[in-house]
């Protein structure tokens, strides 16, 4: 996929609030501990990887960020601001690609992202649309169903889903999973050119390399606990999986 001209604002630089700070942000379901006293602190611009075994906790810090779920202890920030109940307009600033694509699959790739576009509210919701269609790579299909695409490009319109309201903190929780290798490709040159936008990016994925690949921050997770929290070019696949419980 080309690199797409880029139909987004760049990030703010009037205030140095953090995108996400964390402070001893924790999480218990059924007196289980799922998050332990995460302390985090992410910048404008940054693209930070969140790796750990199955259960590490992972998709469930994504989901507290994402306003979703909320933390049983902590404090949790969204741009400078404490996140309560009555917080729900964060999520406007938030876009999320979660395990699954909230599309209707009844619904063909323009119908969908219309439909949410009107639901949000924006302006011009139409040239919006067929912006984000051509900057995915779907702009002959829009008008095909979802249900007759495949797994990669689900994702792609997904993604598009998520980028309606040019978010500037942007959540993906396991992109990848299920693609073949060109739908990989072009999934990975599209958070590349988001991160070169000034988008802030906060990726869960289980693919090291990959991620060591893509991210400049590594932040690996066991048991809910942050255990590392580096650049990128400071670590490898080797100690990395040594973290986790790999090796």
């Amino acid at each position: 996929m080309n690199a797409p001209a880029i139909p987004f604002s760049p990030p703010a630089i009037l205030t140095a609030d953090l995108p996400v700070e964390a402070v001893r942000l924790g999480l218990v379901i059924d007196d289980r501990a799922i998050l332990r006293d995460i302390d985090l602190a992410i910048g404008r611009g940054e693209f930070v990887a969140v790796l750990g075994a199955n259960g590490a906790g992972k998709s469930t810090l994504l989901k507290v960020i994402a306003t979703l779920t909320k933390a049983s202890r902590g404090e949790l920030h969204l741009f400078g601001r404490t996140v309560t109940r009555e917080s729900a307009d964060l999520r406007a600033r938030i876009g999320l690609v979660a395990h699954q694509s909230m599309l209707y699959r009844e619904l063909t790739a323009r119908e969908n992202l219309r439909f949410f576009a009107r639901l949000y509210g924006i302006a011009r919701a139409n040239d919006r649309v067929e912006l984000l269609l051509d900057v995915i790579g779907l702009g002959n299909r829009g008008n095909d169903p979802i249900k007759s695409f495949s797994r990669g490009m689900v994702q792609r319109v997904a993604i598009a889903r998520a980028l309606l309201r040019d978010p500037e903190l942007i959540l993906a929780d396991e992109p990848f999973d299920g693609l073949d290798a060109p739908s990989v490709a072009t999934t990975q040159k599209l958070l590349e050119h988001l991160h070169q936008s000034g988008k802030t990016i906060v990726l869960v994925n289980h693919d090291i390399s990959q991620s060591l690949e893509l991210a400049r921050r590594i932040i690996v997770l066991r048991s809910g606990s942050v255990l590392v929290d580096a650049a990128a070019d400071k670590l490898n696949r080797a100690s990395v999986l040594a973290e986790m419980g790999g090796m």
